[in-house]
């Protein structure tokens, strides 16, 4: 039998390749390593221009830096965007399949609650013909 795939295992196998990349990209700039990794490199940018004697590619006040992290903005937040709207569209599947899976539940537990309410039905019939029985012996 094979199993049956979950919603987020089918969304995540309808995403093109830029849909794929704009996740990672969000991930990565939404994490901490890379929060790090920027920080220490805005200090060795900054530090080699302070103490570089021969040249300063970057004198203060770091117009190229400035440069470098416009640009580095100005394409990350359209890609963060892209995944925004993509983790609605997971949390929208996910809620749908939510809703569903809820409706299933919900259909299993009244057929359960007839099931029982016959069991229970089936017993008392069961104990008031032992009832009579024993009344019919006595009498």
């Amino acid at each position: 039998m094979a199993l049956k795939k979950t919603w987020h295992e089918i969304h995540r196998e309808e995403l093109g390749f830029g849909q794929r990349l704009a996740d990672s990209v969000a991930n990565g700039m939404g994490s901490w390593t890379f929060i790090i990794i920027q920080s220490v490199f805005v200090v060795l940018w900054m530090g080699l221009n302070v103490v570089g004697y021969v040249e300063h590619w970057d004198a203060y006040p770091y117009i190229l830096l400035n440069l470098l992290f416009s640009t580095q903005a100005a394409y990350a937040a359209p890609i963060i965007m892209m995944a925004q709207n993509r983790q609605n569209q997971r949390d929208r599947v996910q809620a749908d399949s939510d809703f569903n899976t809820n409706k299933e539940a919900k259909k299993e537990i009244e057929e359960l609650q007839v099931r029982l309410n016959a069991i229970e039905t089936d017993k008392l019939d069961k104990i008031i013909a032992m009832l009579e029985q024993m009344e019919k012996k006595a009498n």
